[in-house]
């Protein structure tokens, strides 16, 4: 059998691109990572940055909320030694009201590269009346006039309690409208039951009756606090008809509303206190004019206490401006004792701490309970990994002792 060599043909032309496949480089992750920014840390750092300055601004709003209403409170009790009309500081103070929108425009004006007309500015704000066209005045006037007759109450009110009680106790009932608010809230806006806010506003109206009963009875200590009592109440109804109506507003919402119910005061409430000079109820002598260097003061606290309190909830937390509110009964204590050589008692101490805790515990949030109990879990958790690492290093150690002929019980 004859075997044929196998021949092969040689290649006479051949294509560069046949016989060289192109080799598709993938980039190098760690290239890629340098080249395109981690938009995660990016994002956290810029809500790191916000939640800073968040609270340092809550901070910075705590301070001018508690401070401005320890200086509104000590100088209308030092204007009463020489004017003791409270109705007039209250509607001169309530006009003030005016500036709100003025204000929050000069601002809007400096912060922002739209330059709107001061008009046309106070129209896109004029939906907190409500959405339709072509609002009417009589629709202003109705839906302004229940706000600014509550207005009006719990200011003059505030001032007959102070009139009557140290700046401490009046500042202390003040806050007692935490409570009257949330049982309103539970029973017109059908808010969700609490049974640590039904604990606060038990401990709230203990410190009531006491503080009530601190001086025995006494004729101007009763009718204080029940004035201070009923200022609370008013102001409570008041912000609950506000979360009611107005709901979800903006900042410049806010200050049209505001400056309408100021300009609602001196339009129909100026009349009362002509009748009340008449009447000689609230009369001063026609040569000893009012101390205007006062009232000017007191307006001007009030409105940056109302400006904190009400614009602030647009730019920091709500419950550092509750806690500005707190903390005025403190500032208002350090004033009266070091200034006014005011000796308080043991059972006003009692009292007024009854009414701080009783506000303490109404700024929990409604979940509370779950965030403890996620809490209390973590933290056994944390115990329980740390013990076992202690177990293991205790292991470690006693088999290493017992390789080296010695057993060690640590």
């Amino acid at each position: 059998m004859i075997k044929h060599p196998t021949k092969v043909a040689p290649l006479k032309s051949y294509s560069t691109q046949v016989l060289i496949c192109p080799i598709s480089e993938e980039p190098d992750p760690s290239e890629s990572r340098k080249e395109m920014p981690d938009c995660g840390e990016d994002t956290s750092y810029k809500a790191l940055t916000k939640t800073v300055f968040k609270v340092m601004g809550g901070l910075l709003l705590v301070l001018c909320v508690s401070s401005s209403w320890v200086g509104t409170t000590q100088l209308v009790q030092l204007t009463y030694k020489s004017f003791p009309c409270p109705f007039f500081i209250s509607w001169f103070s309530s006009n003030w009201n005016i500036i709100f929108f003025p204000l929050y425009y000069s601002g809007h004006m400096a912060t922002t590269q739209e330059r709107q007309k001061l008009i046309k500015k106070f129209r896109d704000c004029h939906c907190v009346f409500g959405n339709e066209e072509g609002i009417r005045l009589k629709i202003i006037v109705k839906r302004t006039a229940t706000f600014s007759i509550l207005w009006t109450l719990t200011n003059y009110l505030h001032l007959l309690a102070l009139h009557k009680l140290t700046a401490t106790d009046a500042s202390a009932l003040y806050c007692c409208h935490k409570a009257f608010e949330f049982l309103l809230s539970w029973m017109i806006l059908k808010d969700r039951f609490m049974g640590i806010r039904i604990v606060a506003a038990i401990i709230s109206i203990i410190g009531i009756v006491i503080m009530a009963y601190a001086d025995g009875l006494r004729g101007d200590s009763v009718l204080g606090v029940t004035l201070a009592v009923g200022s609370a109440c008013t102001l409570a109804l008041y912000k609950v008809l506000l979360k009611k109506f107005l709901d979800n507003w903006q900042l410049g919402e806010a200050a049209h509303f505001f400056s309408t119910m100021g300009l609602f005061n001196f339009i129909f409430v100026s009349g009362v206190p002509l009748i009340l000079f008449l009447t000689h109820v609230e009369h001063w002598s026609p040569q000893s004019s009012p101390p205007w260097g006062y009232l000017c003061a007191i307006a001007g606290l009030w409105l940056v206490f109302n400006i904190s309190a009400s614009g602030g909830i647009f730019f920091t937390y709500p419950i550092l401006i509750s806690i500005g509110t707190l903390l005025s009964v403190p500032g208002n204590v350090a004033v009266d004792v070091l200034k006014h050589d005011v000796t308080f008692s043991v059972v006003h101490l009692v009292a007024t701490c009854c009414i701080c805790l009783g506000f303490l515990l109404m700024l929990l949030p409604e979940e509370w309970d779950s965030l403890m109990l996620s809490f209390l879990a973590a933290l056994a958790d944390q115990k329980t990994n740390n013990h076992g690492e202690e177990l293991t290093e205790c292991n470690v150690y006693t088999c290493y002792n017992k390789a080296n002929g010695a057993v060690s019980i640590p």
